[in-house]
């Protein structure tokens, strides 16, 4: 069992950063993949970066160069640097963890991300 809090959610004008932190409760084991997802109003979940258990980091071409996923394990801490963030970019953004061996997914209650003028 993995639980998740994310914090760093805010209403930030075009252009402009943030960060989102991720705190985790229970054992995240080394098949496990973990990243970042993210819902927009009216569409389906959607992957931002994950990292994979041979330790490689995915992005979606959509935030690849602005945004960037990092790990403190011995904190027990995800994040999420966002910069150049764009109106398209607003969503509820969630941490997640996968085991890759029996398919279980843990989820964050997720924290808001609004890019607005």
């Amino acid at each position: 069992q993995v639980q998740f809090v994310e914090s760093g959610g805010a209403l930030v004008q075009p252009g402009g950063s943030l960060r989102l932190s991720c705190v985790h409760s229970g054992t995240i084991l080394n098949h496990y993949t973990v990243g970042w997802y993210r819902q927009a109003p009216g569409n389906q979940r959607e992957l931002v970066a994950d990292i994979r258990s041979g330790g490689s980091t995915n992005y979606a071409d959509s935030v690849k160069g602005r945004f960037t996923f990092s790990r403190d394990v011995t904190k027990g801490m995800m994040y999420l640097q966002m910069n150049s963030l764009k109106p398209e970019d607003t969503a509820v953004y969630y941490c997640s963890a996968r085991s890759q061996i029996s398919g279980a997914t843990w989820w964050g209650r997720g924290t808001q991300v609004t890019v607005s003028s």
